[in-house]
């Protein structure tokens, strides 16, 4: 009280916005150089997917030019072979695979985060149960499936998305299992059951804060993967049927006019690239700056 009474007395005392950024300010102390230019990108990323159609200065279904023209002033990155804007179709399909992505990593993290919660904390015969469930479709092939459920489906950015996410989120339950099983064993879990902390209040106030860390890292680093799974299914035909604007679609239909149209499929690879780049270093950003605390 005496390091605070001044500032009641003087009515200086911080308000609550001053403290949040205080924290954020402490937290974020010592961040290298490479690791905000790596946060400035992701939060560009956020702002394209945001706001892709704002952005786009054109319908990216409707065609505004003559076909194959080259970049100009009035389309940034040319036109396709029906005339429509590149850059408009490139920046809405940059905002399906950041979204798409997004979507599957939830996915993972909910519902295998909840999974392995349960498998670590109940133990016995529950997570042996768990666990054999976990390993059947750990056992399953991402893109075999993924292709499986879409001819069984239809062809649909949705359908890949499901396909995807039904093996995705093993690799979270083990994840948080693991976490789990190893704050059990922890001297101040034990502190805390001597103390008389019930069933729930270990979980909410111990064991689900511990395992949170090591799941944000590990969601971090997936984006860039689940950005190129998803382009390489597109690029297939397994995406959206045409005129979608699916980034790795318009590469595929782009190739056969790379040698007299490069624009139309270099750019929307380029921008598989970036996003894939700047997911992964801003992951292990983050990833450095968790474990550093």
């Amino acid at each position: 009280m005496a390091v605070a009474e001044p500032y009641a007395a003087s009515g200086l005392a911080p308000s609550r916005g001053g403290k949040a950024r205080a924290a954020l300010r402490q937290y974020f102390q010592g961040t290298s150089v490479s690791s905000w230019i790596a946060f400035g990108a992701l939060g560009l990323m956020f702002l394209i997917a945001i706001f892709a159609k704002l952005i786009a200065p054109h319908d990216p279904l409707v065609p505004v030019g003559t076909p194959l023209t080259g970049p100009s002033v009035s389309n940034w990155f040319g036109t396709d072979t029906v005339g429509r804007d590149v850059f408009s179709r490139v920046v809405v399909g940059m905002s399906t695979s950041w979204w798409g992505a997004l979507a599957v990593v939830a996915w993972g993290v909910i519902f295998g985060g909840l999974i392995g919660l349960i498998a670590g904390a109940w133990g016995g015969i529950v997570d042996s149960v768990l666990m054999r469930v976990t390993d059947v479709f750990l056992a399953l092939p991402g893109p075999i499936l993924a292709v499986a459920v879409v001819a069984a489906m239809g062809p649909s950015y949705f359908h890949t998305l499901v396909g995807i996410s039904i093996v995705w989120w093993p690799l979270y339950t083990r994840i948080v299992r693991a976490e789990i099983r190893k704050l059990r064993a922890s001297p101040h879990m034990e502190a805390a059951r001597l103390a008389g902390a019930g069933w729930w209040r270990q979980l909410s106030r111990h064991l689900l804060p511990g395992a949170v860390p090591v799941t944000i890292i590990t969601a971090s680093l997936d984006i860039s993967a689940l950005v190129l799974m998803l382009s390489s299914l597109s690029f297939l035909g397994l995406g959206a049927p045409q005129p979608a604007p699916e980034l790795g679609a318009m590469a595929a239909q782009g190739m056969t006019n790379i040698f007299t149209s490069w624009w139309i499929p270099i750019f929307p690879a380029a921008a598989v690239s970036a996003i894939a780049i700047v997911s992964n270093f801003a992951g292990e950003a983050l990833r450095d700056r968790i474990r550093d605390r």
